[in-house]
């Protein structure tokens, strides 16, 4: 990730539910839009949100996002911050593999969301819990 980050604006919000997976969607994709991210990549945004978000719910058993206007060397971006006190992630390699997943899912959730961002980190331990921090910057 950048060096210097300065959060212009900031969204916390809980994920508990399926509902609250919605709102953080479509919460996303609006801040997205008053950035000035284009349709593509407020797609793009919301459908990372959404995987994330999914993922904390229903593996973390809840957690929060916090979504934050973000400005760095002149650049403007979203930064998506996922985090949960679940069970964490025993293998992360594994887990970023397209393909894998502990479900009957088809496994394109992390590596996917991975893909559609500029930046991407996971941090995850076993018993504790998982954060991912995603970013996409303005062109």
């Amino acid at each position: 990730m950048e060096d210097r980050i300065d959060v212009t604006d900031t969204h916390q919000l809980p994920l508990r539910d399926e509902q609250d997976v919605v709102s953080a969607r479509v919460e996303g994709r609006s801040l997205a839009e008053d950035i000035g991210f284009g349709l593509v990549d407020q797609a793009r945004i919301a459908t990372t949100i959404a995987e994330l978000a999914r993922n904390v719910v229903v593996y973390g058993r809840g957690g929060q996002i916090v979504l934050e206007e973000i400005e760095a060397k002149g650049r403007k971006g979203l930064r998506i911050t996922c985090l949960d006190h679940g069970p964490g992630i025993e293998d992360l390699e594994l887990a970023m593999q397209d393909g894998y997943s502990t479900t009957r899912a088809k496994g394109h959730g992390l590596p996917g969301a991975q893909r559609l961002m500029d930046e991407f980190e996971i941090e995850s331990q076993v018993g504790t819990g998982t954060t991912v921090v995603a970013c996409k910057w303005l062109p």
